[in-house]
């Protein structure tokens, strides 16, 4: 059985626009964790440009409880999750486990 791992993540925020911050795009997101986990496969979508869905898969995450798989990816998006990213719907999968899925 494969235990995929998924969590949100929805602080407290200003309204869209209020924050005084642009909007990221799905593209965007991609690009900040592909560059925190470079040997990530990454796909995220979020019509809105503050509320996204991401699967994040990767060697990296072997041997790892879901939590710290999580902490990884949060770890990419810095000060941007509460801000420009309100909420985020993770699923993080080793290789092998993506494989089963």
């Amino acid at each position: 059985m494969i235990h995929a791992a998924s969590s949100i993540i929805s602080p407290h925020h200003a309204p869209p626009g209020e924050s005084g911050r642009k909007p990221l795009s799905p593209a965007e997101v991609k690009a900040l964790i592909q560059q925190g986990l470079p040997s990530a496969t990454v796909e995220v979508s979020g019509e809105d440009h503050t509320h996204f869905e991401a699967l994040v898969v990767s060697a990296d995450f072997e041997g790892k409880r879901p939590l710290a798989r999580h902490q990884m990816v949060y770890a990419t998006l810095g000060p941007r999750m509460g801000r420009e990213i309100h909420a985020l719907s993770l699923r993080t999968l080793t290789p092998s486990e993506h494989a089963r899925a």
